[in-house]
This record gives structure tokens, C-alpha cells and sequence, in this order.
């Protein structure tokens, strides 16, 4: 895991000040490698490259960056990992003469840039990357993301330099840097809680969109030609997906349930290779306890496992963890986190973050990779298992949804009115009270509170996706001066040939909510704690297999992920597992009401507000007065409090 940036710089190119400049940017992000790093420059061009390591594999100089080719004709800054880089080894050793000076996986790959070229490379990797390759015979750069978006690269023109890196703040040490908020972006955020690709917080700054590579070539049309040049794709998620509904596992349920369990353990298996200590988080979940039961399954000694737990009531998932490392034997670090020291990590989150995040999980996200890197230097995670088995409460509405099809709208409409009367707040007293006496799912009245805005607000079944993951419907109301531009999520194309909801609702997840919000929360949680982490449900061949299951063994009778409850089965007892599912949470709502109150109040303070010309005031301090008052309104007020952190240290 590593740190990679950059540019291209069009006129005025000088060596010792672009050597200066890329030494800088790339320390703006040394936490990403504080091993090593490496600057390289092609000065006839006006081309820089550098990076910052964090050694994982090959700890040599041998794996030292930007690095040159055996042939020399490519250099490369690498981030990320190829798990199956020795049989690409083993694969060129048998067509073309390989000199090898070390063995880390970025030497694997340059050679296989050489001998096979780019995009054949690409296809053969199995793992997660951004790559920035410069080829120095045919002068032009490549820009590669992996097949799902686990490593970030942005990119963009800044003036009349292209520049590009893992993250936003390494942008900011070039002379070139304008750095002007897009508004209307601002819009796409609050909506969801995370700036979707390929869109970022700033003016001509775009994410690469996972499975995609972009080439510019130099002297192809100057760079108003360059600057209208459009990703390629090698890997297209939505394609499989339709492959695999349209050849579906034609064996039995048990068939199924033995080829998931035999991909997994290969692609765990794989993913832990390391030449330095490596772990795993545990939450005591399905998807976490698969992952560290198969880690298990293939280890001669006992797994490192970690997991935090929090003292409030609802919030702590902490036993079940330890309950399943027990049975496991694992080697189990658990730490309880005063909230006073989760609340800490909060004034940090604008930088941490580098754009404004909202997902307020990355709070003990960020606390949990802490913990680990104090053991390890690299950590699994069962992050995707719910995008790719039915994981989410949301998919199991859709059908619910479609039995509410014969209730007319109206009557739908004026019944979630009538629950929303009652705030949030007071539906989770009451089913507090109710869940001593039965199982509930914690926060039920946050989830009651939501599904009434929809019973209000949606009519058909295919509006219903959007609804469930719009935070605010409107944002242009809040945002001045802005118009919320389209995204993945408001393609209606990709709504077209299917007729199973749940399956739409998966796919939209796995392209926008998946790599945008989860796996960015990880990785920047991760990599501010110099932390390498893993994500074996993301291997390709997992994705492609999970794509020809049937819904029939990922939801059935009601239960969400049967197939992969199954295999997580053959190593851990049932009743470890069966209990309501639960996010990765935090008492946000109470503590804006409590200890966070007077930070929150200087961020939303009414002249502040006037001042910086972002926000409808009077909208912003009616709904911050009417969450001090009770009304549940916290995930509307930290997205526009992450903003307000993020653009009191840009």
C-alpha cells in the first residue's frame, strides 16, 4: 500500500523546481508510505512521478519507486497490491527472458506492461491498484484504477498542468492548484452522504472510475484535445453482473455453497501474502466472521484479530466478536473506546478524509485501524459481502414494497405522516423497551423514521432505490447557487432489464455506494494509521462467481446472504451468528444534543454560515434547532458539519 501523484506540465518546465514540487506533493501524503519514497522525472516532456511506500512486500531496495522496467521503456508509481503476481511470474518466465532484481509485484507488473502491453496486463491482474505508467518510447501516460475502485486516483487539468494522485491534498503543493469548490457537486453530496464518481469537490478534478484505465498521449492535439480524452474500460461490473443473471450456477444449493467456500478460501489464501504481520478486523458479523474463519482455515497459528466495542446501549457489537474468536482461536485484541475518545478523532475528520465524507462510521473505522497498526501492518476486512450476497435491509424492502402496491398512495402517503408525528427519538424509547422482551434490530426507530418518509414521498417501486439512498431530496434547496448534476444514480438506463428490484438495487451499490463510501472510508481510515487493508470478496473471480448465484440462494425465506451464512456455517456455530443486523455505529444524534453541541455550534453559526455562502441559512438553523429540540435530524446536519469541518482546513 502506497501513496502515488504527480504531473504533466505543459510549459515552464524546470528540473529542480519540478523535482521540489513532487517531492512536496507526495509528502502531503507520506502517511500513505512513511517506508520510502522516490521522485522521477522525464524533464524533456515535463513529466514528474512520485511516491511515497509503505513496504509490504519485497522490504528491499529492489521494490523501490518509480520504477523502471527490466527493458526500460515503462516507469511506474504503483499503489496497491497483485495477489497473483508470482504466477504472472511464472507466466512470463515461459515467453520472454526475465532478469529479475527483486520480487515485489510492481517488477511483476512492468514486465508484464512489456511483454503482453497494457490492457491484456490489466485483465491478467488479480488484486487493487492506481497505477500512473509513463511509456518512454511512445511518450504517452496511463492512469489505471482496479476493477472495483479499492485505491483512489484523481486527476484533472489545473491550469495548463495535468496532475494527478491517490488524494486531493497532494494537489494542493502545486503552483498550478486552483482548488475551486464545485457547487453543484455540493448538491450531489448531501444527497448521499459522499461525493460519487467520477465527480470531486473541486472544479476540474475527476475521480477514475474503477475497472478503467485513461491514456494521454504526448503531441495528441495539444491540450485542449488532451483535456476532453475519456477513460477506456477493461472490466465492466455491470456487464458481468448481466452475464451471470444470464448464465446462472447451474448445481444444487449445496454445489453453490462448496464453489463459494473453495473461490473464498483461494482468494483469502492469496490476499495473505505479506512479507510484514497481518491481521484482520472482526466485528462478529457474517461477513467479517467468514473472512476470519477461512484466514484461520489456511493459518498454522493463530489469526490477529481486532475489533473495538463502545459503552453505550445499542452500540456495541464488541461479545459477539470475542464470541467468535474464541471459537476460532484467534489471537483477539478488543478495546473498549470511551465516547470522549471517539469524539476526539471528529475536529481530525475534514483532513483525514481530504473531500467532505459523511459516512459517520468512519469514526470507529478510523479507531479500529488504530488499534490494528499497533500489531500489524496489513488487515482483511469482509467489507462487500453485502452488496454481492443481499446484505442490505434495503433490498429486502423492495419486495415489501411491491405487496404495499395494491395500498393507494394516498392512504401510503397520510400513514407515513402519521408515524413521522412521533419524532425518531421517541420510537427508539419505545422499541428499546420492546427489544428486552424480543430480538430488535438496535435503532428501530431510526429505521421506522425512514421507511415512513418513503410510505410518504415514493409512489413506484423503481423511485424507490433513489429515495433509499437520498439523504435530502432537495438539495438544490440548501445549496445556493447551485444545480445537482447527473450521476450513475440518476441513469435510468441502468434501471432497463430488471425485473428483479433487489438486483438493481445490488448492482447500483456495488457501482456507486461500494467503491464512493465504504471503500473510502477504509482506506482513508486505514492509510492515516499507515495501515494496509484487504478486501477479499472484491478478488474479481468472487464478484463473478456471487453474479451467476441465483437470488434464490442469497435471499431466501427472508434471510439476507443465505449462501454466504453457509459456508461462514461448515466453521462457525449458527447460533454465534443469528441476530438482528447492525450497522457499524455510533450515538451520534445524542451526543450533537450533548458533548458535541458547542463544536457543531461554531461550525453552523449563523454568521459563519453568511460569511462562506455555501448554505441557505435559515434552513440549516432551523433543522440544527430542531435536532437540539429532539427531532432526529443527524444525518442531514453531519454531512453539512463534515463539509463545514472539511472547509474550515482546506
Amino acid at each position: 500500500m502506497c501513496g502515488i501523484t504527480g504531473f504533466w506540465q505543459f510549459n515552464d518546465f524546470s528540473a529542480d523546481r519540478a523535482r521540489a514540487v513532487a517531492t512536496t506533493m507526495a509528502e502531503r501524503i507520506a502517511y500513505r508510505g512513511p517506508d520510502d519514497y522516490g521522485v522521477w522525472l522525464d524533464e524533456p516532456v515535463g513529466l514528474a512521478l512520485a511516491h511515497r511506500r509503505l513496504s509490504i512486500v519485497d522490504l528491499s531496495p529492489a521494490g523501490h519507486q518509480p520504477m523502471l522496467s527490466g527493458g526500460g521503456r515503462y516507469v511506474m508509481a504503483f499503489n496497491g497490491e497483485i495477489y497473483n503476481h508470482q504466477k504472472l511470474r511464472q507466466e512470463l518466465e515461459a515467453v520472454a527472458a526475465c532478469n529479475w532484481r527483486g520480487h515485489s509485484d510492481t517488477e511483476t507488473l512492468l514486465a508484464g506492461f512489456e511483454t503482453w502491453g497494457i490492457e491484456a496486463t490489466l485483465k491478467k491482474a488479480v488484486g487493487m491498484f492506481a497505477i500512473a505508467l509513463w511509456d518512454r518510447n511512445e511518450k504517452v501516460l496511463t492512469l489505471a484504477r482496479d476493477r472495483i475502485g479499492e485505491k483512489p486516483l484523481y486527476y484533472g487539468f489545473q491550469k495548463d498542468t495535468f496532475v494527478f494522485g491517490s488524494e486531493l491534498k497532494a494537489f494542493k503543493a502545486h503552483p498550478d492548484f486552483v482548488g475551486e469548490i464545485d457547487r453543484d457537486v455540493i448538491c450531489l453530496y448531501l444527497r448521499h452522504c459522499y461525493i460519487p464518481a467520477p465527480y470531486s469537490i473541486y472544479k476540474g478534478i475527476r475521480k477514475l472510475l474503477p475497472g478503467t484505465f485513461l491514456q494521454l498521449p504526448l503531441g495528441g492535439g495539444g491540450i485542449d484535445a488532451l483535456r476532453t480524452l475519456l477513460p477506456r474500460s477493461y472490466w465492466d461490473l455491470q456487464q458481468i453482473t448481466e452475464d451471470g443473471m444470464a448464465n446462472p450456477f447451474a448445481g444444487s444449493e449445496e454445489e453453490a455453497v462448496s464453489a463459494l467456500e473453495a473461490q473464498l478460501k483461494t482468494s483469502i489464501g492469496l490476499q495473505m501474502m505479506a512479507d510484514v504481520p497481518l491481521g484482520a478486523f472482526l466485528s462478529g458479523g457474517i461477513d467479517s466472521s467468514a473472512v476470519v474463519a477461512l484466514m484461520q482455515a489456511q493459518s498454522d497459528r493463530p489469526v490477529k484479530t481486532f475489533t473495538i466495542g463502545f459503552d453505550e446501549q445499542g452500540f456495541n457489537e464488541a461479545e459477539y466478536a470475542k464470541a467468535v474468536a474464541q471459537h476460532l482461536g484467534t489471537e483477539h485484541t478488543e478495546l473498549y473506546v470511551p465516547s470522549s475518545q471517539a469524539r476526539d478523532v471528529i475536529p481530525h475528520l475534514g483532513q483525514i478524509y481530504d473531500e467532505p465524507f459523511a459516512d459517520s462510521s468512519q469514526i470507529p473505522t478510523f479507531l479500529v485501524a488504530q488499534m490494528a497498526k499497533s500489531e500489524v501492518t496489513v488487515s482483511l476486512s469482509g467489507d462487500a459481502g453485502d452488496e454481492l450476497f443481499c446484505g442490505y435491509n434495503r433490498y429486502l424492502l423492495a419486495d415489501k414494497w411491491e405487496k404495499l402496491a395494491g395500498v393507494p398512495f394516498p392512504v401510503r402517503k397520510m400513514t407515513g405522516k402519521a408515524v413521522n408525528l412521533v419524532p425518531a427519538t421517541a420510537w427508539n424509547s419505545i422499541f428499546s423497551q420492546a427489544g428486552k422482551l424480543r430480538s430488535l434490530p438496535m435503532n428501530m426507530g431510526d429505521k421506522l423514521s425512514k421507511f415512513a418518509s418513503r410510505l410518504e414521498n415514493v409512489d413506484a417501486v423503481d423511485d424507490l432505490y433513489y429515495s433509499l439512498v437520498s439523504e435530502t431530496d432537495q438539495p438544490e434547496q440548501i445549496v445556493l447557487g447551485a444545480h445537482e448534476p447527473a450521476c450513475w444514480l440518476t441513469d435510468v438506463g441502468l434501471r432497463l432489464g430488471y425485473a428483479d428490484h433487489k438486483s438493481h438495487m445490488m448492482l447500483m451499490d456495488a457501482m456507486t455506494y461500494l467503491p464512493d463510501d465504504i471503500l473510502v472510508k477504509v482506506d482513508r481510515a486505514a492509510m492515516a494509521n499507515s495501515l494496509e487493508t484487504r478486501v477479499p470478496f472484491l478478488d474479481h473471480r468472487v464478484i463473478e462467481l456471487a453474479s451467476t448465484i441465483p437470488m434464490s440462494m442469497k435471499c431466501k425465506d427472508g434471510k439476507t446472504k443465505w449462501i454466504l451464512r453457509e459456508v461462514l456455517y461448515r466453521y462457525v456455530p449458527r447460533e454465534l451468528i443469528e441476530r438482528p443486523k447492525a450497522g457499524f455505529g455510533i450515538p451520534l444524534g445524542v451526543w450533537l444534543r450533548g458533548p458535541l453541541r458547542e463544536w457543531a455550534e461554531t461550525l453552523l453559526d449563523e454568521q459563519r454560515l453568511q460569511r462562506e455562502g455555501y448554505f441557505d441559512v435559515k434552513f440549516v438553523r432551523e433543522l440544527w434547532q430542531a435536532h437540539v429540540k429532539g427531532r432526529n435530524n443527524q444525518t442531514l446536519l453531519w454531512n453539512i458539519l463534515m463539509f463545514q469541518a472539511w472547509l474550515e482546513g482546506d
